[in-house]
């Protein structure tokens, strides 16, 4: 019984952190146009993933786009500023974003 509790408690120990970033997400507006699994206005957070799978420097360009804006990469909608995102902030979404598989 402790083990089956202990594996309970460390499952749901261990997920906070994803449900913490999209809660971050929701709170920040990203979810108006993007969603993990399907594309909205932008593209899927998932399909991010893939695409910048393996480049070192994503985080730091991503996390500037989030804040500044930016276009053409994903199709001809551009992706707005967005002053309410910190560059902490920024950082963590496009961790979180880019561990989704």
């Amino acid at each position: 019984m402790k083990r089956v509790l202990f594996a309970i408690l460390a499952a749901v120990c261990l997920s906070q952190p994803a449900f913490a970033d999209e809660k971050l997400a929701g709170t920040k507006n990203c979810l108006a146009c993007h969603s993990v699994n399907t594309q909205v206005v932008g593209p899927s957070f998932k399909d991010v993933a893939k695409k910048y799978a393996g480049d070192k420097s994503a985080v730091n360009t991503l996390a500037a786009k989030v804040r500044g804006g930016g276009g053409g990469v994903w199709g001809a909608i551009p992706m707005p500023t967005n002053p309410q995102v910190n560059e902490a902030e920024s950082k963590k979404l496009v961790t979180w974003i880019l561990g989704l598989k």
